[in-house]
């Protein structure tokens, strides 16, 4: 892999592989294998984290990405993954409902997809920062992560040395290495725990044995509706805000890379749209939501490989990963401690994405306005505030995330505000 990636790296910068002949099959063919590693760790990790199995998260992250790039003409080069927006309300919805009606829950963010796709048809990306502008997103992006360290902390004390192994490896990477190698941190992280916990002699390799080399994700085998319930399908729908802004924002870093304009041609609201019929179909095989991969267009950059049959590679290598039953088997024997210290990097990392999100935006954090949506927001999520209406519950993230955007709308814009908390 890396000589493959040393050839690739050396086209010069205004060399962008958009043309089928300029990569032969067989690079294509390496280089489509080597962006799923980069996006591995993270689509695996979301279904162990929530009780999914992470074979379905690979069958539905490669179907879905094919589904995105067929309404999208097949020239946007995106790869879907699963979405750590939903981590948080996955794990509380199915301690509520289940995981059947969590399930169902999922087709409500399909439903938020399609409706953005439509509005942005309609009135453009000036609706949407009105609606989600960085005081909103910026509050909602930090909950995500803090609501679920006390999570990271309960896997991770299980084994302090496992945890400790796999989060010193994750750190490592990030801050030393280079290349590539830099956006593997979270499986590498992996590896090296789960190394140390098979020589403490800690993992049961007796499933692994017993696994076939081939099997059909038991979505497939064991097909069936999911359960729907009004519940958990409004309860997920205010989480799907921070996805439809991340989808917007990668779209537009996408296009960067790849110099090409995919926000006219084809077109943010077809981009949204198969976002939104990828998490539907998710939804009906069991798998967590999928969202556009920055680690992949991140993979772009550095290779300059921005093909979209390239990443149409990934997605069938993600297919093919996803039927062999050996290496479901190795993911599910992953002890919770060695996922629990890549919990305490990650989930910390993704609250400061949020705080990074204000100060880039140079959100003004001495107005009174923009102080009483974050408090408010933060506050509702942190402390677990829930609103009930007869049977209808909304709570956590998306109870937070609907009061910051009714805040915004409603309290008047600051002219000269001189005061502050």
């Amino acid at each position: 892999m890396r000589s493959v990636c040393l050839v690739i790296t050396s086209f010069p910068d205004n060399t962008h592989c958009m043309k089928t002949d300029e990569l032969s099959p067989l690079r294509k063919t390496f280089v489509g294998i080597q962006f799923l590693f980069v996006a591995f760790g993270s689509t695996v990790l979301v279904p162990l984290l929530v009780g999914l199995n992470p074979a379905t998260a690979l069958l539905t992250a490669g179907i879905g990405t094919i589904i995105f790039h067929l309404v999208t003409k097949c020239e946007v080069p995106v790869f879907l993954g699963s979405s750590f927006a939903f981590i948080a309300p996955v794990i509380s919805a199915s301690q509520e409902w289940g995981m059947p009606g969590t399930i169902a829950g999922i087709a409500g963010v399909a439903l938020v997809y399609f409706i953005m796709s439509a509005l942005i048809k309609w009135r453009g990306r000036n609706l949407m920062d009105r609606l989600f502008p960085p005081v909103v997103i910026g509050p909602v992006i930090i909950l995500i992560g803090l609501s679920l360290s006390p999570t990271a902390v309960d896997m991770a004390q299980e084994n302090w040395l496992l945890a400790g192994v796999a989060l010193l490896t994750a750190i490592l990477v990030l801050t030393f290495s280079r290349g590539l190698l830099k956006l593997l941190p979270v499986i590498l992280g992996i590896a090296a725990g789960y190394l140390c916990a098979l020589l403490m002699g800690v993992v049961d390799l007796t499933p692994v044995a017993a696994a076939p080399w081939l099997e059909v994700p038991s979505c497939i085998t064991d097909f069936h509706l999911p359960a729907f319930a009004w519940e958990p399908f409004l309860y997920m729908i205010p989480v799907a805000i921070v996805p439809v802004i991340e989808h917007i924002g990668d779209i537009y870093v996408v296009s960067a890379v790849a110099e090409k304009n995919f926000v006219n041609d084809p077109g943010l609201h077809r981009t949204m749209l198969g976002d939104g019929l990828a998490c539907l179909f998710a939804s009906f095989l069991g798998g967590p939501p999928v969202t556009t991969y920055s680690e992949v267009t991140g993979a772009m950059q550095i290779t300059h490989v921005t093909h979209p049959q390239v990443i149409r590679i990934t997605a069938f290598t993600a297919i093919i990963f996803s039927v062999i039953g050996k290496l479901s088997a190795v993911l599910q024997s992953i002890p919770s401690a060695v996922i629990g210290g890549i919990m305490l990097l990650l989930f910390g990392t993704i609250a400061s994405v949020g705080v990074q999100n204000l100060t880039q935006h140079k959100v003004d954090l001495t107005s009174t306005r923009n102080i009483i949506i974050i408090s408010v927001t933060l506050t509702l999520g942190i402390g677990g505030a829930v609103f009930s209406f007869g049977h209808f519950s909304i709570s956590g993230i998306g109870l937070s995330a609907a009061v910051g955007v009714l805040l915004n709308l409603l309290l008047p814009s600051e002219r000269h505000e001189t005061t502050s908390f």
